[in-house]
């Protein structure tokens, strides 16, 4: 899923916190029930990135970031 040799970090704006969770989404409209794209948040960001995502009706899952 997320697999990189870099670290991973959130995806708010100007955000440089080591991500701890990932919030798979997608857009009905453009997106197959299948597909998933994945934002990444620090504990700070999680629920303005999931409100963003959930008022759309794009949140699908959130899940925990694997540790290295």
């Amino acid at each position: 899923m997320l697999d990189s040799e870099e670290p991973l970090i959130c995806s708010a704006r100007g955000c440089r916190a080591p991500a701890v969770h990932a919030l798979r989404w997608n857009n009905p409209k453009l997106h197959p029930p299948e597909r998933r794209k994945t934002w990444l948040a620090c504990d700070t960001h999680l629920t303005s990135l999931g409100d963003f995502l959930r008022a759309r009706d794009f949140l699908r899952e959130v899940e925990p970031v694997p540790s290295a």
